[in-house]
């Protein structure tokens, strides 16, 4: 799928598009997952209920209208908490894709819902703490790459924005890395990519004697292990986690990888450097 100059308002296809999973190579894991590009329309909520009972045997759990909630009145992260029901708007990509991280990530979904309420107890409604800030920039951005202490050279090339190095210099260990979007909204926008499209990048270190588990098990092993860490909050405040991705540069998820692609700096950004009198 080519993609198109960076719009002034992002606006999804206004119609289901099942072609998209097998045209773009972002979707590959979800139709690897879901039927989704046997599909004619949208999955509604029984559908998506059915799925995310297979996926991961949460069976007291379920996908529910949108009107549901508006009916009830209650705040959306309180209604989820208190009734294991997930409100969700009809014909929607947005929606549709947080249901499927839902199915592939639902110890962690569960975990941030649960910080979700906890903040939301202690400030209220009208106080957005740094918590629930950094909370919806995973939920809505996120990619989660896993490497090993000896790979820890590659983690530093992210976070300094040292791209052709990070990207282009080693594409080919990127097929083993298997990096995986956590975030609903870079697949809403991968469905019309465009040059400036960027998620947050949270990195989790997996011991080497694990890495057969997370070839096997891949999504169940990091949902554990990304659930785990969101026990401690305040790991939400690291500095570290979360800097900027441009989710294109991401070796295999797009076709037009060169050179010279990597080094348009409009898109793939270098680091602004600190000084003393603040950030040049």
């Amino acid at each position: 799928m080519t993609p198109t100059e960076k719009p002034g308002r992002f606006l999804a296809p206004p119609q289901w598009q099942s072609d998209i999973f097998l045209t773009n190579p972002l979707f590959n894991d979800l139709a690897l997952r879901f039927p989704l590009a046997d599909c004619r329309q949208f999955p509604d909520c029984r559908q998506l209920t059915q799925w995310l009972h297979q996926q991961t045997g949460l069976t007291d759990w379920r996908f529910v209208d949108q009107s549901v909630l508006e009916q009830d009145g209650r705040y959306y992260e309180d209604f989820i908490f208190d009734t294991r029901q997930i409100p969700l708007r009809a014909n929607n990509w947005h929606d549709l894709f947080g249901a499927l991280i839902w199915c592939l990530f639902p110890a962690t979904k569960q975990q941030i819902n649960r910080l979700h309420r906890t903040e939301l107890q202690a400030h209220g409604q009208k106080v957005r703490s740094k918590i629930r800030h950094k909370l919806t920039l995973l939920d809505e951005c996120g990619v989660v790459l896993c490497l090993t202490p000896e790979q820890a050279e590659l983690a530093q090339w992210l976070r300094q924005h040292q791209w052709q190095k990070a990207f282009y210099q080693q594409r080919d260990l990127w097929t083993q890395l298997k990096p995986m979007i956590f975030g609903h909204a870079n697949y809403e926008m991968a469905t019309r990519p465009f040059i400036g499209l960027t998620a947050k990048l949270w990195l989790l270190e997996i011991d080497a004697d694990r890495q057969q588990e997370f070839d096997t098990e891949r999504y169940s092993f990091v949902d554990e292990l990304l659930a785990k860490q969101l026990a401690k909050p305040e790991q939400l405040l690291n500095h570290q986690q979360l800097s900027p991705l441009p989710l294109l540069g991401v070796p295999g998820w797009f076709a037009g990888q060169d050179l010279a692609f990597y080094q348009d700096t409009s898109y793939f950004r270098p680091k602004r450097q600190q000084t003393e009198q603040g950030v040049s």
